[in-house]
């Protein structure tokens, strides 16, 4: 499903990932795990297209992700680790917003944002500011955000950083959900978030995989 193919970016004279390749097959959840510093941010956003690689490649169902058709990046939904959302919006409001981006029909995307807000467990909130909500719920946002336009591949950026244990035993269910139907790259520093959630681990260190 997804490929990255010796991939390696460069800073000036620092280099942040050396030669790191891998493959993800459909259906599968798979951890990248390594302490912070390790290279794994800058991976993730090579892999979901935000961030050219120095050289390498990325290949989406054997589509080049830099490649001519752009439209191949909205098969990957992506969560950052800090959510870029707009507080001043509310829930719904937002999400919507983010659908128009992805250029969801409207009538399709009314129907969709429906889906996400019951999957994601936000009926209760999706018409409240975001800026009132709290960073669990925040999340669900991001989440639900990132699964609107139904990507085949879902990449989480430590998704349950910050967040106390009762919002991370649900931030961790609902990821265990969506890895039921999406193709899932998790990355984390947290052994355990590994252990509980993923099929396979990749390890990074110092810009490499190491196992």
């Amino acid at each position: 499903m997804i490929e990255a193919q010796n991939l390696t970016r460069q800073f000036g004279g620092f280099t942040a990932v050396a030669g790191v390749s891998f493959a993800v097959p459909e259906g599968e959840i798979v951890g990248i795990l390594g302490p912070n510093g390790a290279g794994k941010t800058t991976t993730i956003r090579m892999i979901t297209g935000f961030l050219p690689p120095s050289s390498g490649r990325v290949t989406l169902g054997g589509r080049d992700l830099f490649g001519d058709d752009v439209a191949i990046r909205r098969d990957i939904g992506y969560l950052p680790e800090n959510v870029a959302l707009y507080p001043e919006m509310r829930v719904e409001e937002y999400l919507f917003y983010r659908g128009r981006l992805e250029r969801m029909e409207r009538a399709s995307l009314r129907r969709r944002l429906d889906e996400v807000v019951e999957r994601c467990l936000l009926g209760e909130v999706r018409r409240q500011i975001i800026g009132t909500l709290s960073k669990g719920y925040r999340q669900r946002v991001g989440l639900a955000a990132a699964i609107l336009h139904d990507p085949k591949v879902l990449v989480l950026d430590e998704p349950t950083v910050g967040l106390d244990p009762k919002q991370i035993v649900a931030i961790r269910e609902l990821i265990r959900e969506l890895g039921r139907k999406h193709t899932l790259l998790l990355s984390t520093h947290i052994l355990p978030e590994v252990e509980l959630l993923c099929q396979r681990v990749l390890i990074i260190d110092r810009g490499r995989i190491v196992a």
